[in-house]
């Protein structure tokens, strides 16, 4: 096992610096960099002028001497002006030059400073992603247990009316795109239009102070998109396993009918769903956008958004950083979860 961990996490960093050179390549494309150039110098600049300002600030270098800077396996880039006043990568504003670091990348904790928010990209980061943790937790405490629950129930009995019914309601919520839903359950629990208005029709509240009246909503739209589709996977699993040769022998044996379920059937039926779930955090963390733009929610992929579309390129490589991250571990622990969900698979 601990050699299988090892060659998974060296996978791990080698797809992690694929996958980051790629965004950092696509992120410093030449009609990137000018839009940088005129936005942190002056939209009236000319060619020769956006020239020069890349060239002062060490963006017309070789792309892969830059990806090493910004790694921090390169020394930062530094440039003496004609009055002798020494710049660069690694020189903060109003410090010595001297005492200033060669190596100022992401692995020394150097992640740059945001050209939108006018911060630290790690602040930025650090201040949105406890957001979207607080709301993949709650989603995930709602969305795990009662996908289960339906999908274990479907699968019991397959072909029963609580297996069509309770699949009729897991394609209707998977089919149910989060931004209908979510317009759905605003109109009827917090507009006027109904009249129930029980929750608050945004989160901004939330990110001060959660509370069940300005945060279900948001937690139940994207709970209800994911509860279908975990159910299906357990439900599918569920009628597999039930069919197989084992589950016949206990019930011939006289086995009551829910010791084979929770005791023979339950832990075999789990390894499919458990694959999925363990998918579903790279999504909450990148995929839910849309509901934090519908309630107003400044969350991780709120952030990701607005990196992109103002141009910001420290921000956009910083969160594409922390989403590479979150995939690889993930995927990590759902390999390593098949072993204890079942003994028969081995690391070989």
């Amino acid at each position: 096992m601990l050699t299988f961990i090892l060659r998974r996490v060296l996978t791990m960093i080698l797809t992690a610096l694929c996958l980051t050179f790629i965004v950092f390549y696509l992120t410093n494309l030449p009609p990137n960099l000018e839009k940088l150039a005129k936005s942190e110098g002056n939209a009236r600049m000319g060619d020769a002028e956006v020239t020069g300002w890349l060239d002062k600030n060490g963006f017309s270098r070789p792309i892969l001497l830059r990806y090493g800077e910004w790694l921090g396996i390169a020394p930062g880039f530094r440039r003496t002006d004609d009055t002798g006043l020494a710049t660069g990568r690694c020189i903060a504003r109003g410090t010595d030059p001297a005492a200033a670091p060669r190596f100022c990348g992401i692995l020394q904790g150097h992640w740059g400073a945001s050209t939108v928010f006018r911060q630290p990209v790690q602040q930025v980061i650090a201040t949105s992603l406890s957001l979207t943790g607080l709301l993949m937790f709650w989603v995930m405490a709602l969305m795990v247990p009662a996908s289960l629950l339906i999908g274990v129930l479907a699968g019991m009995r397959e072909g029963s009316r609580l297996d069509r019914a309770l699949s009729t309601l897991s394609i209707t919520t998977t089919a149910t795109p989060e931004y209908v839903s979510g317009v759905i359950l605003i109109v009827v629990f917090s507009s006027s239009l109904v009249g129930l208005k029980w929750f608050k029709g945004n989160a901004t509240g939330a990110m001060e102070h959660a509370t069940f009246e300005n945060f279900f909503l948001p937690v139940l739209t994207i709970a209800l998109y994911g509860i279908g589709y975990i159910a299906r996977m357990t439900r599918a699993s569920m009628a597999e396993v039930m069919t197989a040769q084992y589950i016949r022998t206990a019930r011939l044996k006289g086995v009551r009918f829910r010791d084979v379920v929770l005791k023979h059937a339950l832990r075999n039926a789990l390894i499919a769903p458990f694959t999925v779930i363990m998918l579903q955090f790279p999504w909450l963390l990148n995929g839910v956008v849309i509901v934090e733009t519908l309630f107003s929610y400044k969350g991780f992929g709120w952030t990701l958004v607005q990196a992109a579309g103002n141009n910001d390129i420290d921000l956009l490589l910083g969160c594409s950083v922390v989403a590479v991250l979150v995939v690889l571990l993930t995927q990590l622990i759902s390999d390593v979860g098949y072993v204890f969900l079942n003994p028969r698979i081995r690391v070989s």
